[in-house]
């Protein structure tokens, strides 16, 4: 095979796997239309790539070599092998075709790309199977790959650009779908709505036209799409995200192959009566996961992110607060504020925040640490495992001789890459993480196993025993499910080894497994979308990412009926705790790292108003006496010392007539639990705004040091924008 061009064989097998941006495609194509040497070695691997999954269930022998090879190469591979002379096709292409043997039959990672008829293990679906009149039964359509009938537009599934776009019409008459059931097998259509501006109307390559449409109102566009009714100048653009996708596994619809995301399905917190529920019962949560993922989908992939990735506790925590260091032997502080609610000027708004005591690193006790790395192929991405590379390369510049470093990985299997070694053996560590690569399935079970195994192994009784994960959580083999990983991670947890979860990448990205074994680990949990995400992580923030001054931190809040009517927590959905589970020190709550943050908000409904909250009949058998107290709530909180089983409580009373000075604390947190609920489109929402957001955030945005207010300013005003 001939040589390709500087840097572009990497490209090139990027945009045949479908990972590379709208750009980076565009500029390929022009240059493989003018380049033959690297045209020709696209086709190659392209041909390649259809051919292999063939042979997924066959064992890798020297017979399979050949017969590859047969199929790859066709009668120049017979004339060689008849006349023994020297070979047409050089040692390039034969290298190439074992090259792919051995990476993609051996580790059994089949690439399915795009509208070829293949089938993906996504469930998310984003179009439904249309409705066919009694003319036009589903059995007209055997042996087609599917048939759909696009009534809406869905959010996310296309980037339509600003031109205008004229308006179009096809009927949707029995001819037509006959027409379309003339196309050969494996054609995917679809049909736009006909009644909208930016009507869709696409047909697979050598597909009729149908209808009133003629030849010059549709482009033809890569992978047999036709965009009926774009301008020739924007079609491109209106479909970049159409070649991520491929048939659903029903054969009805089609899914995005790029977005297999996970989360947790979150049931927005209600209002509660005071009288009749004056306990509010929560778990503390440092993780700030959400924030840094709601960025990547706005910044990055310029579109709003699915309401269930937004945990609003996690976005208000992300940032900086300037609460006050503790002074006695309580290892945080507590402070609160109230003021009017600024999305419901009838409610008020009240504040609880901690702050974990500072420690410098160089009174941090020794480190023993595992990285747990996930090299499996679904991490061979640049915003994967490169990235991952060089988050780890900056926490490792911040080791000491006394702390320890080992690295397990895991693909297919799990293995050690690198013994425990000390922190001040910088290079030796740095290399073990260079060397890695990506490739293989997901065995994310028996990693985990194996890292708790070298973590126990070389336990430091008086330092911190950690595992720090980082994957884009897909674990898919071996101990997978969310139960089986829990057990293990809480049986260790006892132990006194914690866990630290670092998500990582796009697309197939489990957020709700990520979230759940970090809760149970004793640890933390923090989304890496850029550079300078890991050095907040593990520079800034890393004495707090290590070491744990607190555990199982709960906050118990009684609401007074005389002064309260009713209240909501607003996040922390996940963090519920009952309220006997309180005082049971047996029940697992947050950790807090030092020098971390955690802020609660509540909404409050004064007692005097008149809005009605869940009715019920008056009791029978019990009578409720309320006490007379100026207090507008009793804030309880219970920690145990990181060592220790037995819990402390901490009681602190919060005045109803206290006069309130509204510090840029109260301000920047409300602005981000507002753009939170306009994200998750809350029911309770009431008036908040995006231009209410902006200018209470730009208020109180302060000093702002790391220039984390600021950026938050800006991701605001992209996503005002994405909403009009």
């Amino acid at each position: 095979m001939k040589f390709t061009c500087l840097g572009m064989k990497k490209l090139i097998s990027a945009y045949i796997d479908g990972e590379v941006s709208f750009n980076q495609r565009e500029a390929l194509r022009g240059h493989l239309k003018s380049c033959k040497n690297c045209n020709d070695y696209y086709q190659q691997l392209k041909k390649m790539s259809d051919i292999l999954p063939s042979y997924k269930d066959e064992e890798i022998s020297l017979d399979l070599e050949q017969k590859i090879k047969q199929d790859f190469l066709g009668d120049k591979y017979k004339g060689v092998m008849a006349m023994r002379k020297k070979i047409f096709i050089s040692a390039g292409s034969v290298a190439l075709v074992m090259m792919l043997v051995f990476v993609m039959v051996g580790s059994q990672t089949f690439i399915k790309k795009g509208f070829q008829g293949k089938m993906l293990g996504s469930t998310q679906r984003i179009v439904d199977n249309g409705v066919l009149d009694s003319e036009n039964k589903k059995s007209n359509l055997k042996g087609y790959s599917a048939v759909v009938d696009e009534k809406e537009p869905v959010a996310g599934a296309f980037s339509l650009g600003s031109a205008k776009r004229p308006k179009v019409s096809m009927a949707a008459s029995g001819k037509n779908w006959k027409d379309f059931t003339a196309l050969k097998k494996d054609s995917i259509v679809f049909k736009g709505s006909t009644n909208r501006s930016d009507s869709r109307h696409i047909v697979p390559h050598g597909g009729k036209v149908t209808g009133n449409l003629s030849a010059e109102n549709y482009v033809p566009y890569e992978t047999s799409i036709v965009d009926f009714g774009a301008s020739f100048s924007d079609a491109g653009m209106r479909f970049q995200s159409l070649t991520n996708l491929s048939v659903a596994e029903d054969g009805l619809g089609y899914q995005e192959q790029s977005n297999t995301e996970g989360y947790d399905r979150i049931y927005e917190n209600d209002f509660l009566e005071a009288l009749e529920n004056p306990l509010s019962t929560f778990s503390i949560d440092v993780d700030t996961a959400s924030y840094a993922n709601t960025r990547r989908y706005i910044m990055d992939q310029r579109r709003l992110p699915p309401k269930d990735a937004v945990r609003i506790e996690e976005m208000i925590n992300y940032f900086d607060y300037q609460y006050p260091q503790p002074t006695g032997d309580d290892p945080f502080s507590i402070i609160s504020e109230v003021g009017i609610c600024p999305w419901n000027s009838d409610h008020k708004l009240a504040l609880v925040g901690l702050q974990g005591k500072e420690v410098p690193m160089e009174d941090v006790p020794s480190n023993n640490l595992v990285f747990l790395i996930d090299v499996s192929g679904s991490m061979n991405n640049a915003q994967k495992l490169p990235l991952l590379k060089q988050a780890f390369k900056l926490l490792v510049k911040q080791l000491r001789q006394e702390d320890r470093v080992s690295i397990v990985v895991y693909a297919g299997a799990a293995g050690m890459v690198l013994d425990s070694t000390p922190g001040n053996e910088k290079e030796s560590i740095s290399r073990a993480i260079d060397n890695l690569s990506a490739g293989g399935s997901t065995a994310g079970g028996a990693g985990i196993k194996l890292a708790y195994k070298i973590a126990e192994e070389n336990f430091l009784k008086d330092g911190n025993n950690r595992v720090i994960l980082a994957t884009d959580g897909d674990f898919n083999v071996g101990a997978s499910s969310n139960a089986e990983m829990v057990r293990l991670i809480e049986a260790n947890r006892d132990k006194g080894i914690f866990l630290t979860a670092l998500g990582f990448g796009a697309g197939n990205y489990k957020d709700s497994k990520m979230e759940g074994i970090a809760d149970k680990g004793n640890g933390n949990y923090a989304y890496i979308d850029n550079l300078l995400e890991a050095k907040k992580v593990f520079v800034k923030q890393l004495t707090g990412t290590l070491l744990t001054i607190a555990k199982d931190v709960k906050i118990q809040i009684e609401f007074n009926p005389s002064k309260v009517k009713a209240y909501r927590l607003i996040g922390y959905e996940n963090r519920m705790l009952k309220k006997e589970d309180f005082n049971d020190d047996k029940k697992d709550a947050g950790e807090l790292g030092a020098g971390h943050r955690v802020t609660a908000l509540y909404e409050i409904v004064p007692a005097a108003s008149k809005e009605e909250f869940g009715k019920v009949d008056a009791l029978t058998y019990q009578q409720t006496t309320v006490a007379k107290s100026d207090d507008l709530m009793t804030v309880k909180l219970r920690y145990k010392k990181p060592d220790e089983d037995v819990s402390k409580l901490i009681t602190n009373k919060v005045s109803a007539s206290q006069e309130w000075e509204i510090s840029n604390n109260y301000n920047f947190a409300s602005s981000v639990a507002e753009f939170g609920m306009l994200l998750r489109n809350s029911e309770h929402k009431a008036n908040a705004s995006y231009g209410q957001v902006l200018i209470r955030a730009k208020t109180a945005k302060g000093a702002d040091e790391n220039g984390y207010r600021a950026e938050f300013i800006r991701i605001v005003e992209t996503a005002e924008l994405l909403v009009k």
